[in-house]
């Protein structure tokens, strides 16, 4: 390829790629630090609280393998693989464009999907739910669903788990009743909501800052590939 605009838009797709690469690594640690923060809930929502970090993680380690694909192709002037870099950038992008519709609409449902769940799990009183009750309101030092008198009736006496009380020491935990004065007065449900949305938060704005990257990308990646079509054809 002779042409100085062509050549230039080689390069620029090399860099394009470069930053799609450390993009997709980007992804991937955005994608890892949301499930280690709903990992520990993921009990009161049955595996779904996982799913979005998890695509994350998935499509940026793609994103990672195809930002190879698009240097090697750019370099090396390869139509074929330009436009399967072109190609794999529109299925990636139109699957983040599902992803986010869906999760739009689930985002007006979420918060009373999340306060039945944690309501169920309070009732059902399991020893898998007093271990995950134990731990959320541990981790977050709240009590309850909404307040600690939805512990009512379910623990005898005006108790309350244990949990919902500050550890005294690193060996034991003071008593915890209704009248305690140092009972957790935050609802579990609005610090899990929030910590949900924050991260939800997270994860859409990094899917439209890496939407914007794909676009460019195709853009770039069909340029080239037309541009060395028709050299080829000289």
């Amino acid at each position: 390829m002779d042409g100085i605009g062509m050549n230039a838009i080689k390069y620029l797709l090399f860099f394009f790629n470069m930053i799609f690469l450390l993009s997709g690594v980007g992804i991937i640690t955005a994608g890892a630090v949301v499930l280690s923060e709903v990992y520990p809930f993921n009990h009161f929502l049955e595996g779904r609280l996982l799913i979005p970090p998890i695509i994350l993680i998935v499509v940026g380690t793609i994103i990672f393998l195809i930002a190879f694909l698009g240097c090697y192709g750019a370099i090396r002037e390869n139509f074929i693989m330009l436009i399967a870099f072109a190609v794999a950038l529109v299925i990636i992008f139109l699957i983040e464009m599902g992803i986010g519709v869906a999760a739009a609409v689930y985002k007006n449902d979420f918060p009373g999907i999340l306060k039945k769940s944690l309501k169920d799990s309070l009732n059902r009183n399991s020893n898998a739910d007093k271990l995950a009750w134990a731990n959320i309101q541990r981790a977050l030092q709240c009590c309850g669903v909404e307040s600690k008198n939805d512990w009512d009736g379910i623990m005898p006496d005006e108790t309350l788990p244990r949990s919902c009380c500050p550890i005294v020491d690193d060996n034991s935990v003071s008593t915890c009743s209704q009248k305690s004065d140092n009972v957790f007065q935050e609802a579990c449900f609005l610090i899990l909501r929030h910590i949900i949305i924050k991260n939800a938060n997270l994860l859409i704005g990094v899917g439209i800052g890496i939407a914007f990257v794909e676009i460019a990308g195709i853009v770039l990646a069909c340029c080239l590939a037309m541009a060395i079509r028709r050299e080829d054809n000289k």
